[in-house]
């Protein structure tokens, strides 16, 4: 059914209570099941499930990527089949609607794990305890929930914003439930045969399965005398370069650098092509250019220039030159700088956020013709929030203070700007579903370390904990978006995040152990294991990099890193502008460009491929209703989804069967 939306001229004409009785009149649901014990306990899985694999791909990519519509789809097509064979009662619009609140805000509680949280773990060489990591989290979590209500009613009520992301979700919900042609049941067997290949593929590249099939299940090591499991290698070139050792064949070099220092490698990454036909062409080949211009052209030049060179490791052994050792050595900075400055410039090139949302917050509140709140028993009791936030607010200070060694003071100090980047952040995602965290964190970042040096932490900790709590509380009310269109009870949308916040912590705290600092043979857990060739953590390379800026100053780089800095700066303004001037027609990003610095180079080109393939048959597909483009233009993000479920949750069962075996 076609959903019931206002006019834009009973927007600015009515008040917020004409509003409010009209909403509750025509589109409000009071008598369907929403947050129920099977949506609760759904959503909890899933949201579990789908954290864990956004957590793989952001260690991987440094991109959070949404797993709204992909559980909105797994649940749908699950109770309509357990419906369909006489086992349960089919799932209402709302239930799904709740069940995806709960998935949603346990894909976005993570983010600190593969950003502040672990730039601060590898600037101070010490591994946070679990147990602090997970009252962290859900201390900042739940802040941004609290944050996020008293905003609701003016954001999504009253200004009814249209949050496109929301939106989106609450259109696909919809159909689903309202369309004909079982098109939800289409994309859900869509998403299944994907991830189920997906997975296969992940297990035959996998050393942990291989092992674990071969030897434990046939019993190949006895009858067949197998030393070592065979495996396919995901490297392609790997097949090429064993011959070409036995047959002294060519060996690719840049300026006698060989590829493979260089991370130049051809590698078959399942979740990357579905991360790249996420992303677009756009925006994957702005990766893949600064991957080119920095591991093809710049890191050689470097090499031989002396100035990316051999470390001596703490057991005094040599370090060998690495993309790692790339990055870390000289290449983070020009990519840090180009990010910084062009999130920076793209947020200050839209004034409309900053304008717009003030001016929201400082209107003069409408009042209702007779005094009375028609939604009060459905809506969050404002006092929560007036009570809550700075409960919780000085408990994460409190905790960061106890648990990271920030000031108590200094952590206090950040709290007024919790509000600020709240309101920036909410609007940008009600106007364009971006969420300018990135930029806006150096504020607290450099304005805490401005006024600290000595401490990492006092610019890194409060600068993750406004970041968060901004994030979650915008994305909060982009998820709160399709529950006001569907006619769902605001108040279970707030408890389900909540239910989402523990299940994404639970889920992922000790997964990041497993993956990310797994024991030695001494039973010891360190840092040098967080950054690897599988796991870049981008985004956590820029939070230290940044933090490393702040602690040692500019001088200690070498000129060759300033240089290449101001120049990557300078281009990302005249980029950002350009893009500014033609409306989004330039098909370049100075955030994607830089991004692209950091990442492993086979995984850019990977998602450069899983975007072009997407882009190509958009082209092929043109015509809607097609079979071709119901599955590959329609169909792009249940194929995505599939591909990046399918080889993240067999990557870490992998990891686990090695723990295991």
């Amino acid at each position: 059914m076609a959903l019931h939306h206002l006019t834009d001229e009973q927007v600015r004409t009515w008040t917020r209570g004409q509003k409010d009785e009209w909403w509750f009149k025509n589109v409000f649901r009071g008598d369907m099941a929403q947050l129920t014990l099977r949506s609760g306990m759904t959503g909890f899985i899933l949201g579990g499930i789908l954290a864990a694999t956004s957590l793989y791909i952001g260690a991987k990519t440094g991109i959070s990527v949404g797993v709204g519509l992909t559980s909105v789809i797994l649940a749908f097509a699950m109770f309509r089949l357990l419906h369909q064979m006489g086992w349960a009662d089919d799932y209402t619009i709302l239930e799904n609607n709740c069940t995806q609140s709960i998935a949603t805000a346990a894909g976005y509680v993570v983010t600190p794990l593969i950003s502040s949280l672990v730039a601060y773990m590898l600037v101070v060489d010490r591994i946070i305890p679990w147990w602090q990591m997970m009252i962290w989290m859900v201390l900042i979590a739940v802040t941004g929930v609290l944050v996020a209500f008293p905003m609701k009613r003016r954001f999504i009520n009253e200004d009814q914003l249209p949050f496109p992301e929301g939106r989106a979700c609450g259109v696909v919900l919809d159909s689903l439930y309202t369309g004909e042609g079982g098109e939800g049941l289409y994309k859900a067997a869509l998403l299944a045969k994907v991830a189920g290949l997906s997975a296969f593929y992940q297990a035959i590249v996998s050393d942990g399965w291989m092992k674990l099939i071969q030897f434990k299940l046939l019993r190949m090591d006895q009858w067949a005398g197998m030393k070592e499991p065979w495996v396919l290698h995901d490297r392609l070139d790997e097949y090429y370069y064993a011959i070409a050792v036995k047959a002294e064949l060519w060996i690719p070099k840049i300026m006698g650098v060989d590829f493979r220092v260089l991370g130049l490698r051809l590698t078959l990454d399942a979740a990357m092509l579905g991360v790249g036909g996420l992303m677009g062409i756009a925006v994957a080949t702005s990766c893949l250019l600064g991957a080119f211009v920095n591991f093809a052209v710049l890191a050689p030049i470097m090499i031989n220039a002396g100035d990316i060179i051999q470390r001596v490791g703490p057991n005094g052994s040599l370090v060998p030159i690495s993309r790692v050792e790339i990055v870390n050595q000289w290449s983070m900075w020009w990519g840090v700088a180009m990010m910084v400055a062009g999130s920076v410039t793209s947020l200050l090139a839209k004034p409309d956020i900053f304008t717009s949302a003030f001016k929201s917050i400082a209107g003069r509140k409408k009042k209702e013709a007779n005094g009375t709140d028609l939604l009060a028993h459905i809506e969050v009791p404002l006092w929560i929030s007036y009570i809550g936030v700075p409960v919780f607010g000085v408990l994460s200070a409190w905790t960061g203070h106890l648990f990271f060694g920030v000031p108590m003071l200094m952590a206090l100090v950040s709290l007024p700007l919790i509000f600020v980047l709240t309101v920036i952040c909410t609007n940008s995602m009600a106007l364009t579903s971006w969420t300018p965290t990135g930029a806006l964190s150096k504020i607290t970042q450099f304005t805490m370390g401005a006024i600290d040096r000595s401490n990492p932490a006092s610019n890194l900790v409060p600068a993750g904990m406004t970041a968060e709590i901004s994030s979650n509380a915008a994305n909060l009310l982009s998820d709160i978006k399709p529950g006001y269109m569907l006619g769902g009870k605001p108040r279970h949308q707030a408890i389900g995040h909540v239910i989402g916040i523990f299940a994404g912590v639970l889920a992922c705290v000790p997964l990041f152990y497993l993956l990310f600092v797994p024991k030695n043979a001494e039973g010891v857990r360190s840092t040098s294991t967080i950054i690897s060739d599988q796991f870049a953590m981008p985004a956590a390379v820029q939070w230290k990099g940044v933090a490393d800026i702040i602690a040692n100053g500019l001088h200690s780089l070498p000129a060759s890193a300033l240089i290449t800095m101001g120049i990557a700066a300078v281009a990302a303004v005249v980029i950002e502008v350009l893009r500014m001037v033609t409306r989004g027609k330039f098909p370049l990003s100075s955030v994607s460009i830089g991004l692209g610095v950091v990442l492993p180079p086979e995984s850019t080109f990977c998602m450069w491929v899983g975007a072009m393939i997407f882009f190509v048959m958009a082209k092929v597909y043109k015509t809607p209703g097609t079979a071709g483009w119901r599955r590959w233009v329609d169909g792009c993000e249940p194929i995505c989804a599939g591909l990046i479920s399918g080889a993240a949750l067999m990557g870490i069962g992998n990891a686990i069967v090695n723990v295991l075996i």
